[in-house]
């Protein structure tokens, strides 16, 4: 086997590997695009359904206020929670 046919297996070898890293990156970011998407719609009903009720009428912005106060409060819990797991994953 010539020297040059190797170098471009290894090449391919690393080309396939990235190419499944990229791939594998967009999916999980797709898949937790959907999650937040989802997490969103359940927020906003609970708000609307539980939250609303015990505010006065027309109080949209409180309402907001809350929402995004809970997501907020949510984004930074599982942030942490990543971070954590991303050290102890790296010692």
């Amino acid at each position: 086997m010539p020297k040059n046919s190797r170098k471009e297996t290894v090449a391919d070898k690393k080309l396939h590997i990235e190419l499944i890293r990229q791939m594998l990156t967009l999916a999980t970011s797709g898949f937790g695009l959907v999650a937040a998407l989802a997490w969103n719609s359940l927020i906003q009903e609970f708000v609307n359904s539980y939250v609303k009720k015990w505010l006065p009428a027309n109080s949209g912005i409180i309402s907001l206020l809350i929402y995004a106060v809970a997501i907020t409060a949510l984004a930074v819990f599982v942030t942490y929670q990543l971070s954590k797991l991303s050290e102890k994953i790296n010692e």
